[in-house]
C-alpha cells in the first residue's frame, strides 16, 4: 500500500521536500480535484453544487476517521487552527481567577489566543520544556483549582517532541480540567483515536501532514460542550434550517456546523478531501510506520555524522520531526543556502528542521545529508 503513496508525489526533478512540518505538497489526486472543480466552475457555475455538498460531507467523514469521531456532523470546518483555537477561547464562560496551563515553546498560534484572555483576568502558566524530564507530569502539576483547560500541541513544531496524549488526557479528566489539543503537526502523520484520548477539543489545518491545502481545518468539539461555548460568529450557514433563507426564528445548528458561520471553503475542500482519501486508503498505522522508517534514517545520520540532535531520541518521543544543529556553523545562513540548493526544510529550535512524510523517498534522506555537509563546509570559518 505505501506503493500507492509514493506513486502519488509529483514532485520536480531535484526537489528534496523534507518540510512537511510547514506546508507540503499535494498528492497528484488532491491536484486533479481541484483541476476539475475549477474547470467545472468555469464551465457549469452551480450547476454541480449537490456534488460539491457530497465532497463536503465525505470529507467531515475523512476528518471524523482520522480522529474516531462518532459522526460527520460532529467536525467543523475551520479556516485554520487559530480559528478553532479561537472559537474555544473566545467561547468558554472565563471568570477573573481562572487559568490555563500550556507550554512555553508552543507556536504562536496555540499561546497568543489564551495570552489574549488576560484582560479577562485569566492566568496562562507555561511550562518550560527545556526544565523538563516528564512533560505529562509537569503539566498535571502546574494545574490547580482554578485551572480551566490545558491547551498544548500533540506535537512541538521547533524541536518535534510528541506527548503522550492519553496519559496527559486521563490526568486532567481526573482534575475536572478541561483538554485542548492542537494536532496540526501529528494528525496525519500518526493513528489518532479519542477513544483513546479523552479530548474536549482538537484543532488542526490540513496543509501539514494531512498534505492538504491552507485554509480548511479540522475543529472537534465534544458534543456535551457545543452549547457551552459562547458563538462570536454569525451568519447564514450556522443556523439549523440552513436552507430556509427566510426564516425569522432562527437557531444554531445542534451540529459542530453552528461554528461554520458563512460559505464554506469548497476549493479547499475539494483538495484536502481528496488528500485524505489516500491517507485513508493506505492506512494510518502503515503512514506512520512509513515516517518512523524515515526519521530513524535521519537520526542514524545525525550521529553518524557528529551533528547536534534537537529532537528527542526516543521513537516513542517523536513523529515526524528530526531537527539537529550543525557545529561551527551559522543555521540561519545553512538554511538559507539548502533552500536555495533544492532542499526544502525549516530553521526552527537553533537548527535545522527536516520533516519527510511516508511518501519521501528514502534515498532523498541520503542526499540532504550529504548537501547539508557539504554546505555547511563552505560557510564555515577558514
Amino acid at each position: 500500500m505505501r506503493d500507492l503513496l509514493t506513486d502519488e508525489l509529483g514532485l520536480d526533478d531535484g526537489l528534496i521536500y523534507l518540510n512537511h512540518a510547514a506546508i507540503a505538497p499535494w498528492p497528484k489526486r488532491a491536484v486533479a480535484a481541484v483541476q476539475t472543480f475549477a474547470a467545472g466552475c468555469g464551465s457549469a457555475g452551480s450547476q454541480g453544487y449537490p456534488q460539491w455538498q457530497a465532497t463536503e460531507q465525505r470529507l467531515r467523514g475523512h476528518l471524523a476517521a482520522l480522529i474516531g469521531a462518532a459522526l460527520p456532523e460532529d467536525i467543523a470546518l475551520a479556516k485554520s487552527t487559530s480559528e478553532a483555537l479561537s472559537f474555544v477561547a473566545q467561547g468558554l464562560d472565563w471568570q477573573p481567577g481562572d487559568t490555563v496551563v500550556g507550554i512555553e515553546q508552543e507556536f504562536p498560534s496555540n499561546r497568543i489566543v489564551w495570552e489574549a484572555l488576560a484582560d479577562r483576568g485569566v492566568e496562562y502558566r507555561r511550562l518550560d520544556l527545556n526544565a523538563s524530564d516528564d512533560p505529562e507530569a509537569d503539566l498535571l502539576a502546574l494545574c490547580d483549582a482554578r485551572t480551566r483547560l490545558c491547551a498544548v500541541s500533540w506535537v512541538q513544531y521547533a524541536s518535534g517532541l510528541r506527548l503522550d496524549l492519553a496519559r496527559l488526557g486521563h490526568g486532567l479528566r481526573a482534575r475536572g480540567v478541561l483538554f485542548c489539543v492542537d494536532g496540526i503537526q501529528g494528525l496525519g502523520a500518526l493513528p489518532f483515536s479519542l477513544a483513546e484520548v479523552p479530548a474536549d477539543f482538537i484543532a488542526a489545518d490540513g496543509h501539514k501532514w494531512m498534505l492538504g491545502p491552507e485554509g480548511v481545518a479540522l475543529c472537534w468539539v465534544r458534543p456535551a460542550l457545543r452549547d457551552a461555548l459562547r458563538l462570536s460568529q454569525y451568519g447564514w450557514h450556522m443556523v439549523e434550517d440552513m436552507g430556509d433563507f427566510g426564516r425569522k426564528d432562527w437557531q444554531p445548528a445542534h451540529s459542530a456546523r453552528r461554528f461554520e458561520s458563512g460559505s464554506p471553503n469548497m476549493l479547499g475542500i475539494h483538495a484536502l478531501e481528496a488528500s485524505l482519501s489516500l491517507l485513508l486508503e493506505v492506512g494510518l498505522d502503515a503512514v506512520a510506520g512509513a515516517i518512523a522508517e524515515r526519521c530513524d534514517r535521519l537520526v542514524e545520520l545525525v550521529d553518524r555524522h557528529g551533528l547536534e540532535l534537537i529532537s528527542p531520541r526516543a521513537p516513542e518521543r517523536r513523529a515526524g520531526i528530526v531537527t539537529f544543529r550543525v557545529p561551527a556553523v551559522d543555521q540561519q545562513a545553512l538554511y538559507r543556502a539548502l533552500m536555495r540548493r533544492g532542499l526544502m526544510c525549516a530553521n526552527r529550535g537553533g537548527g535545522l528542521r527536516f520533516s519527510p512524510h511516508g511518501w519521501t523517498p528514502p534515498e532523498h534522506l541520503d542526499k540532504a545529508m550529504a548537501l547539508t555537509l557539504e554546505t555547511a563546509a563552505t560557510l564555515q570559518p577558514g
